[in-house]
């Protein structure tokens, strides 16, 4: 169904933190990237998120059907175990800037796969608010470099992340409606973190790192931080504006995270170019756009 109600107060400042939080996650996967391989920095993440929240899940697995199963393995996927793969191996090759600007596809991801795949009825002022926000990204992006837009072949792989988070903005919106966002956060974290424990302990020279490595301590420390509170902690949150919103409005926190990691470049001594203005207030037009309140409430038909 589409959102019929203009996003409460609450919502908007659950999104604000959401922007600040993963806005400085791209700075904290660069500083991890010091002293471990982009496997091995995705795996630490994910492990660390995954038994963080397992205290607080002891009463939540009681709630969980038969049928939730499946779908939670698929949210632990696709919204977090492939994505953080493919940021750390991205980041290698791109700026941590660059990363977070391309991070803006998610939202129209996220309508094309409601659209295409889950039969979700989107008004046109969505996809105009979208579109502006994707032209203030490609403003960024041309500030922030010589003034050509360039992109290899990494920069498919956030594009690829993406998709999966538009797929797994969906998934909880549209067939996970019954159960909390703490216990759908919390369960299929879990349920990737064992494995990426594994792969890290057995596959990687994890163990010798952390005797050799100068820099482990703080590379370790930025990657847990990104992970308790960057994944665990964020994904809580995110998955709560889910269900108080909807997904476009949710998906709108991708527009804000450039601005963080902007403002962030800024005090790091980075120059605040005019172009940087232009980008930032396209972006947010584009989010009030995209989320003002529908006068005409459609549903999508079901078969």
């Amino acid at each position: 169904m589409q959102q019929t109600e203009a996003p409460p107060l609450k919502a908007w400042l659950l999104l604000l933190l959401l922007a600040l939080i993963w806005g400085s996650s791209f700075i904290l996967i660069k500083k991890g990237l010091i002293a471990f391989r982009p496997d091995q920095l995705a795996a630490i993440r994910i492990a660390s998120a995954g038994f963080f929240l397992l205290p607080f899940l002891m009463q939540r697995f009681k709630t969980v059907r038969r049928h939730h199963w499946p779908k939670l393995i698929s949210v632990g996927l696709v919204g977090s175990f492939i994505p953080a793969f493919l940021f750390a191996f991205a980041q290698t090759q791109l700026a941590s800037g660059v990363t977070g600007v391309l991070n803006t596809f998610t939202p129209l991801a996220t309508l094309i796969i409601g659209v295409l795949v889950f039969r979700q009825m989107v008004a046109m002022q969505q996809w105009v608010g979208v579109l502006i926000g994707l032209a203030g990204t490609f403003v960024l992006i041309t500030a922030s470099a010589s003034g050509e837009l360039q992109f290899n072949s990494f920069a498919l792989l956030i594009i690829v992340a993406t998709i999966c988070y538009g797929m797994n903005l969906n998934l909880i919106k549209h067939h996970i409606p019954d159960l909390g966002a703490l216990t759908i956060t919390g369960v299929s974290l879990f349920l990737v973190a064992p494995p990426a424990l594994i792969y890290l302990l057995v596959a990687t020279p994890f163990t010798e790192q952390l005797a050799t490595q100068p820099d482990v301590l703080f590379s370790l420390g930025a990657i847990l931080v990104l992970g308790i509170v960057g994944t665990a902690m964020a994904l809580v949150i995110f998955n709560t504006v889910v269900k108080m919103t909807d997904t476009t409005f949710t998906s709108s926190v991708t527009y804000l995270i450039p601005i963080v990691a902007l403002i962030l470049g800024v005090i790091d001594g980075e120059p605040f170019l005019i172009e940087h203005a232009i980008g930032m207030a396209a972006i947010l037009v584009g989010v009030f756009i995209a989320n003002r309140r529908a006068r005409k409430p459609r549903v999508a038909p079901t078969v």
